[in-house]
């Protein structure tokens, strides 16, 4: 090296050397190679990418003469430059792209430079000095290249103390950096491979921890989360195919619950890789057409970029699909795409295992929930004769507790009087056919009662018998009195009424707060005269079928029809946490379930029905009003009148479904609503604030809905404000969104109307003159 230097040197000479000359020349030779000989040395000792950079960084800028030198390595994954700067205890990253700056052209060049007036070129970036308040005066950049000619980073060096870099500074500059790269190299793979040992470190850490959860919620949970954390996205899903259904479904959190979201296994860009089983890896997720931006719109987020890829079990079955959203830094790698496959396939056995222990679990619950539903006494009995499992309604028949008779042999249980009941057993057992007793007496205690038995056996895989289940039907006085009392009141009601203080108390009441369900036929009247007796018959018992279908859905009472209306009560005679709720869930259903029939009737030639519905949750007093020997469960109080005002809104107001204030104010779901009126009703003297419920609707029925909410909402608060002409603005700006909204224009003429006519004292409160 020492030899070829100074040969090169000498040639560039025009005149022989004399002596001292030559002799200064190869003592400078010498150094060079002695320095050249010490880096190599120095660099090779080090193990650290970090302290070799620090250690060539400062030979470099003692050697050249430079008050600061830069050595940057470039990134192949990423296409930048980076480089490494000490702060403190910690090493901070400084990264560009590998084909911007003077550094990024001596890359892609691989050819040196020597800027002596650096604010002259337009490659250099001033406003690092600007920053940093240094002033650059010289550059000199050289290109790092292995001994095979591969450029794998640059080195730059700023402000030689002395006079300007020259040719002979880039050569030692070059010859450094030559000396320094393979080493440079080598540790640069070495910190890749540590890099990558503990990323898999990680991964087998994380597929270790996500496959030892069972509950699939837990674990949906679990795999999200980690997705997230691993591909440094902001969102991510992981959706399970739904068999039965068609359906791709997922758990999220809602408060404190995980809520479940479903769509169709075909549709969107999850539906796309369910069904191709093609990975999807979109970086403008808008410029994508199987992107639905209604998503974003309803939440609040904005998508950027999405990778989604297929879920598939051992036997290469697509199970389902993890989508993960908005990669920070970037769009999503081919590197994040396997990674994610990888971490997929991992997770898929325990996906399958948690979807199996939850259908599984699920099944048990149902067998265990329909056993302690059933009114009749189920009771288990192994082939040994022992007794394995008796419910609720056993135990209740039987008048005994739990341990007086599980895990007890049925000869020990069923004794005296009762002690028949082993023998049709056992042969039942033997003969493998079922044996029914009707109206057979057994004792328990010194209560005798009248039951049906029934005894089945139990078989399992190949008929193999497992022992027998005998079934109880208690038809004893109670039981009697309760098949009398069904036939003319509700048969849940019924139970209700039994299961508390027996039949002496069946003509009380009870105030309680429910949520009451007012709904009536619009134009009933026309519809009669067109339908005539016996088709107005037929109509209305085909109407009343599907809505009373929709109230007893979501566990709602009815309470009777009152001609062509109907009158419900949620929350009577069983109260559920989300009363509310279902009250509105059940009336967008009748809103739904009508319009859909009123399809099939126009087909027919039918003329289509329309229908309001008015919701109000309030104190009201409920129970058996009559005498012994006509009598109906009913409900009475202002809780009731309020409804039934509301659903008379409906006119009013061009709505279809109207809610106080109060069911409002306990509604658990999100729904979409808008601020209609404060309102004093017929009858009454404090207003009431009342909203319209929107979500039967659809894109075609409502265009713009939610921008028509917005407008609107805001429009209702400048109404109550008496800010009139604004008020007027913002209706307008809704009617532009949906330009039907009937609502909207009749808030026109009255803000109209109150201008031409200023009230004095406004309040906002509209006060209603009819019923």
């Amino acid at each position: 090296m020492a030899s070829e230097m100074l040969g090169g040197l000498s040639e560039t000479r025009s005149q022989p050397l004399t002596d001292s000359q030559r002799y200064a020349e190869t003592l400078k030779s010498l150094r060079r190679a002695e320095m050249l000989l010490t880096v190599s040395r120095k660099i090779a000792a080090i193990d650290s990418l970090d302290e070799a950079l620090i250690t060539l960084v400062d030979l470099i800028s003692k050697e050249l003469g430079a008050e600061r030198s830069t050595l940057f390595l470039n990134d192949p994954l990423s296409g930048e430059l980076y480089s490494r700067v000490a702060q403190q205890t910690l090493s901070r990253e400084i990264r560009m792209l590998n084909n911007t700056g003077l550094a990024g052209a001596v890359f892609e060049s691989g050819i040196g430079e020597i800027i002596h007036d650096p604010y002259a070129d337009p490659r250099f970036n001033s406003d690092v000095d600007e920053q940093t308040g240094f002033i650059t005066q010289s550059i000199i950049c050289a290109p790092v290249k292995t001994v095979n000619g591969e450029v794998i980073g640059v080195t730059q060096s700023l402000n030689k103390k002395r006079g300007a870099f020259t040719d002979e500074d880039m050569e030692l500059l070059e010859a450094i950096t030559s000396q320094a790269a393979v080493t440079l190299q080598s540790r640069q793979f070495v910190e890749q491979m540590e890099k990558n040992r503990i990323k898999e470190n990680e991964f087998l850490s994380v597929v270790s921890d996500v496959t030892s959860e069972l509950e699939l919620g837990s674990l949906l949970t679990k795999v999200m989360g980690e997705a997230s954390r691993m591909l440094s996205a902001e969102r991510s899903t992981l959706f399970l195919n739904d068999e039965k259904t068609g359906e791709l479904f997922s758990r999220v959190a809602m408060g404190n619950t995980l809520g479940e979201i479903r769509l169709p296994n075909h549709l969107g860009i999850a539906g796309a890789v369910f069904t191709s089983g093609k990975t999807v890896n979109i970086p403008y997720a808008y410029a994508d057409l199987r992107f639905n931006p209604s998503f974003d719109k309803q939440s609040g987020f904005f998508t950027r970029s999405i990778l989604c890829v297929p879920v598939t079990n051992k036997d290469g079955k697509m199970i389902g699909v993890t989508q993960v959203l908005n990669k920070r830094g970037g769009a999503f790698t081919d590197d994040d795409e396997n990674r994610l496959r990888a971490f997929t396939a991992q997770v898929s056995i325990a996906l399958e295992n948690a979807k199996l222990f939850e259908d599984v679990q699920m099944m048990k619950n149902y067998n265990e929930s329909m056993l302690e539903s059933m009114s009749n006494g189920v009771i288990t009995v192994d082939e040994a004769g022992k007794i394995v499992t008796c419910n609720r309604a056993g135990l209740r028949i039987m008048n005994v507790d739990f341990v007086d008779v599980v895990e007890r042999p049925m000869l020990e249980f069923f004794t005296d009087e009762n002690a028949w009941l082993p023998d049709r057993i056992k042969a039942v057992e033997e003969r493998g056919e079922a044996a029914v007793l009707i109206d057979t007496e057994l004792v328990f205690g010194d209560d005798p009662i009248s039951a049906n038995i029934n005894v089945l056996p139990l078989l399992g895989e190949k008929a193999k018998k497992l022992g027998a289940m005998v079934m109880i039907e208690d038809i004893s006085s109670e039981k009697r009195m309760k098949s009398t009392m069904s036939r003319y009141i509700d048969p849940g009601i019924a139970d209700k009424l039994l299961s508390g203080n027996g039949a002496d108390n069946i003509l009380g009441g009870k105030s309680s707060e429910i949520t009451v369900l007012f709904s009536d036929i619009r134009s009933f009247t026309t519809l009669t005269e067109s339908l005539g007796a016996q088709g107005t018959v037929e109509m209305l018992n085909e109407y009343f079928t599907i809505m009373v279908e929709c109230i007893s859905r979501e566990g709602g009472m009815l309470d009777k029809f009152i001609g062509d209306a109907i009158m419900a009560g949620f929350g009577i005679p069983i109260s559920y946490d989300d009363n509310e709720d279902r009250a509105v869930r059940a009336a967008i259903a009748m809103i739904v379930e009508l319009r859909d029939w009123n399809i099939s009737r126009i087909a027919e030639g039918k003329l289509p029905l329309d229908h309001g519905i008015g919701l109000n949750t309030g104190m009201v007093v409920s129970g058996n009003i009559g005498s012994p020997k006509r009598m109906d469960y009913t409900m009475i109080g202002d809780g009731v009148n309020l409804a039934a005002r509301l659903e008379s809104a409906c006119k009013q107001y061009s709505a279809h479904l109207l809610i106080s204030e109060f069911t409002k104010a306990k509604l658990r779901g999100t729904y979409r609503l808008r601020d209609v009126d404060m309102v004093v009703v017929k009858g009454k003297t404090e207003p009431v604030r009342i909203f319209e419920v929107l979500d039967y609707h659809t894109s075609e029925t409502f265009p713009n809905l939610m921008d028509n909410v917005g407008y609107f909402n805001e429009a209702i608060e400048l109404y109550r404000d008496g800010n009139w002409n604004k008020s007027i603005l913002n209706f307008n700006k809704a009617l532009e969104a949906n330009p039907e909204d009937e609502l909207a224009q009749t808030y026109i003429g009255r803000c109209n109307l109150l201008k031409a006519n200023p009230p004095k004292n406004w309040d906002g409160v509209w006060v209603m003159t009819i019923k």
